[in-house]
């Protein structure tokens, strides 16, 4: 009865908003920023009204008729900047409340040595803590892949404390080889919208059968085979995480001429959504763990599209050299600009939100990472804000900031344009962690080196395509 008087009072409404001559939507949003209601529920309504007439709202709903989140912000926001004065309303996070995680877990021989009852147990604790950390817990799947893609028989409690999980799932499968192409085919055929896969695996490309075939051939086959998978799904990301873990059992060569090895190895998690849905996850401080874990080593993330940062100019700090004022107007715009009187140095810092970009800390930390071009030929310096730096003088500008970039030269010209951009290039570290051959545990690298890494990875940059910036800040300069 609820529901139905429910219906009523919602067609009332719309056909109220319908004869005044607005949309509905649009008088719904509009009322809830004036409002200043920006509450769930408040959400959750203007959801019906798109889902009451999906023909008349079909742009903004996904192919499972559901809310599509990021249209909404959309319209949201340009409802909001019609406003005077403007008003804003971030509705990112009830987009992700829906999501899924599917966790597909590789048992392979080459798998099993990393959960040894004698390790640690790095890449058991690591899917934990997905799991774990993945905010909707009640929503999660899990699968054992090798030849095939098989439903885990157990709970997600079971699983979690499963201290031997290769033992439990002993027979699930054909471990001998793993069938990149059928999984990854399967996995992002299967996927659906607000689903977050999460393959676990070695990243070792082991077909059935590779009699007489050299490895220069199964690097060529594997390259080709990455890019035609993902060339199909442009609107997918993959997140790649590197990981290391300890390694005690047989290991299975290129060659098939299997060794025991005890030791340290890489290991990889590839977290795998519509790339609107990675980018509401990194722009969502409840998913911080799930995108960036703790013990991770290196990152990239395939199809990142350029990112806004949250940024602005110091005004008083302690590195600060010359003088200069920065625009009321316009807060990346400094005019009376000068270099000190004694050395003609200008030096000016800029803190930026760049915790959104998904990279790791040294690789934000470091100043060669980034493309500086101006007139005056500035260089760069970074450095992560802690907390110690924060005063009650300048926390208006460090707060809610990660980094420092502090910017030093001679301004030459009347008039400059500082552009700092976050370059995004095929990563040194994959290439660095490549290995040509991996029959010998006694040579150089063997313990931090996977076979053909840069190969499979290649094809998922060549399908995606790399280059651009992650972010770009621009800094206008006037005497």
């Amino acid at each position: 009865m609820k529901r139905f008087l429910y219906g009523l009072i919602l067609a009332f409404v719309v056909a109220s908003m319908w004869s005044c001559g607005s949309s509905p939507l649009e008088k719904a949003v509009k009322q809830a920023l004036v409002q200043q209601d920006t509450t769930q529920a408040r959400f959750d309504s203007i959801c019906s009204i798109i889902k009451t007439y999906p023909e008349r709202y079909k742009d903004y709903l996904n192919e499972a008729g559901e809310v599509d989140v990021p249209a909404l912000a959309k319209l949201i926001e340009q409802v909001g900047g019609q406003l005077r004065p403007p008003m804003y309303w971030d509705v990112t996070r009830y987009g992700l409340q829906q999501l899924s995680l599917t966790i597909y877990f590789e048992r392979s021989g080459s798998m099993v040595p990393y959960d040894a009852p004698g390790g640690r147990g790095q890449l058991k604790k690591v899917v934990n803590d997905l799991i774990n950390y993945f905010p909707s817990t009640g929503n999660v799947t899990i699968n054992i892949v090798n030849d095939g893609i098989y439903p885990y028989q157990g709970t997600i409690d079971q699983f979690l404390q499963d201290r031997n999980i290769y033992a439990s799932t002993q027979g699930v499968g054909n471990a001998a080889f793993t069938d990149f192409q059928k999984i990854f085919n399967d996995i992002l055929k299967a996927q659906r919208p607000g689903n977050v896969s999460v393959l676990v695996t070695d990243l070792i490309y082991s077909p059935a059968d590779t009699r007489d075939v050299s490895v220069e051939k199964i690097f060529n086959e594997e390259n080709s085979l990455a890019t035609r998978i993902f060339k199909q799904y442009e609107g997918k990301s993959i997140l790649v995480h590197q990981f290391m873990g300890d390694y005690q059992g047989k290991y299975y060569p290129y060659n098939n001429h299997p060794f025991d090895y005890r030791g340290q190895r890489p290991f990889y998690v590839l977290v795998i959504a519509d790339s609107k849905v990675m980018d509401a996850m990194a722009a969502d401080a409840a998913y911080a763990s799930f995108m960036t874990p703790t013990s991770v080593r290196n990152s990239y993330r395939f199809n990142q599209a350029e990112s806004m940062v949250d940024y602005c100019v110091v005004p008083d700090w302690k590195d600060n050299a010359g003088r200069f004022r920065v625009d009321h107007r316009d807060a990346s715009r400094l005019t009376k600009c000068e270099g000190d009187k004694t050395t003609g140095v200008m030096c000016f810092s800029v803190a930026a939100n760049l915790n959104g970009l998904q990279k790791p800390a040294a690789f934000l930390a470091e100043a060669a990472n980034y493309q500086l071009r101006s007139i005056s030929d500035f260089k760069l310096k970074v450095q992560p804000i802690e907390q110690s730096m924060i005063t009650g003088n300048n926390r208006a500008y460090l707060e809610g900031k990660t980094h420092l970039l502090t910017l030093t030269g001679k301004l030459t010209e009347p008039r400059d344009e500082i552009v700092i951009s976050l370059a995004n290039e095929f990563p040194a570290w994959i290439e660095q962690s490549t290995a040509q051959s991996d029959t010998n545990p006694n040579a150089s690298g063997f313990s931090t080196t996977t076979l053909g890494l840069k190969e499979f990875l290649g094809g998922i940059a060549s399908a995606f395509g790399t280059g651009g910036s992650y972010t770009t800040i621009k800094l206008k300069l006037e005497r």
